[in-house]
């Protein structure tokens, strides 16, 4: 290591690694938070480790909102005789509600693969309906409304014999009817099975 007059720096390995000494006093609440920092940090964090099964990220979080916590609670704190109960509850809980907000709210995707799937073109689908519409109106009136109600109202063939008031034997054959004209009317304007 090369010493220059310019980069040189005198002081011990220690001191170049202090931080400046803050110009102002410190209020007892701060006070008490770097004392629980220093107290506390440690141990609790590596107590989140394993709720969080390893996950340091999550338990470095954890821990900074435990001790959030802690300095806003401040005033409850003074005055007990042991914080770390109080600290790894909290955490504990913070790492419970994380949890339950994620199994509640369904997992993130990227919407970036929805881009290549092609959409459903709903022109086709209208133009689908409108000769399917034009097809109905080409059937006899019998044969469009055992039609519509067991296909379009999905009833069965009973429920349709009941509501039009015949048998359901007549239902069956008007429906059979009905679907071979269907077919043939479909055909007529260039639709193939």
């Amino acid at each position: 290591m090369r010493k220059d007059s310019a980069v040189a720096d005198d002081r011990p390995p220690r001191a170049r690694h202090r931080l400046p000494k803050p110009s102002r006093q410190t209020t007892p609440e701060e006070e008490l938070m770097r004392a629980l920092y220093r107290e506390h940090a440690g141990p609790l964090l590596a107590y989140v480790l394993r709720l969080v099964a390893g996950d340091r990220q999550r338990a470095e979080d954890v821990v900074q909102e435990t001790l959030i916590r802690a300095w806003k609670n401040a005033g409850q704190l003074t005055g007990a005789t042991s914080v770390r109960p109080w600290l790894v509850t909290v955490a504990r809980r913070i790492v419970i509600d994380g949890h339950r907000s994620r199994q509640a709210r369904p997992q993130e995707v990227d919407p970036a693969p929805l881009d290549v799937i092609p959409a459903e073109d709903e022109i086709d689908k209208a133009l689908w309906l409108m000769m399917l519409s034009d097809a109905l109106e080409d059937l006899t009136p019998a044969h469009r409304e055992v039609l519509v109600e067991t296909y379009f109202k999905g009833r069965t063939v009973n429920e349709a014999a009941e509501v039009l008031g015949i048998p359901s034997g007549t239902v069956r054959s008007r429906v059979f009817y009905a679907l071979r004209s269907m077919k043939l009317a479909l055909e007529e304007r260039g639709v193939s099975a």
